[in-house]
């Protein structure tokens, strides 16, 4: 049995780790480096850097930045914010990103998709879905979730699985933030009818959200900020806990 993952999140904003509620109402949370160490330590299993204002600011991921932390860590390391290239994927993975998350950019250019499948290999291509409940529909919404899209999310998952994505990042605009819970439905819906790893972002609050996303959710990996950053939860007492209520966790 593949073990589950937990994976701590660094929103990035002015090479600061940030973090607000639906991705506004934005407070610091730390210095990315010294946070990355710490989950490295702490026993994460992997962790994501999302550079969450370079698409809206039409400017590059900080390429420095993420040179620093992946020189302190030596646990996979995905990118994400504002890649629009294959220029773009060549400097982050030269700057030590072992994986690249694309979001905006491929539901302007799905082909995008392939191109980097094709070139860097699908097991270094991650594609981030920012989702929301629309009419009562999981759409998939871009730019943090403030634009709509006609995109239903079961349907893109389906979409960027084909053209090459090698792993899917599902991010519940509805829960983000919130501390209420991951969005169990849609994440289940996605991971039992798609071939490839996905992983839930969105609503962590206690570790029985957790448990809750692994046995009903069905996810392969879970992530969090907040709880993290500021230690409501630790992740070696997360571990624990799941390894109790016999999830398969790497210790």
């Amino acid at each position: 049995m593949l073990t589950k993952r937990i994976i701590p999140c660094l929103d990035i904003k002015d090479g600061r780790t940030v973090k607000g509620t639906n991705f506004i109402k934005l407070r610091d949370a730390g210095d990315p480096v010294e946070l990355a160490m710490r989950y490295c330590e702490e026993g994460a299993d992997e962790l994501v850097f999302l550079d969450i204002t370079a698409t809206t600011e039409k400017r590059k991921t900080l390429a420095k930045l993420v040179r620093a932390i992946a020189t302190h860590i030596n646990i996979p390391f995905t990118v994400g914010g504002g890649i629009n290239t294959m220029d773009d994927v060549s400097i982050l993975l030269d700057n030590g990103a072992d994986k690249i998350s694309v979001n905006t950019s491929v539901v302007k250019n799905p082909d995008l998709i392939n191109e980097l499948s094709k070139n860097f290999g699908s097991q270094c291509i991650v594609v981030a879905i920012d989702t929301k409940l629309i009419n009562n529909k999981w759409m998939v919404v871009t730019h943090g979730g403030r634009n709509a899209t006609e995109l239903f999310t079961m349907d893109w998952a389906k979409e960027v699985t084909t053209r090459g994505a090698g792993e899917i990042l599902l991010t519940s605009m509805e829960h983000d933030g919130t501390k209420n819970g991951f969005a169990i439905d849609i994440t289940k819906e996605i991971a039992t009818n798609l071939p490839i790893p996905v992983i839930a972002s969105g609503g962590a609050g206690t570790m029985q959200h957790f448990e809750k996303v692994f046995i009903e959710g069905m996810a392969d990996a879970a992530l969090a900020a907040s709880i993290f950053h500021f230690k409501e939860i630790s992740i070696p007492d997360l571990k624990k806990y799941l390894v109790t209520e016999n999830i398969a966790i790497r210790i």
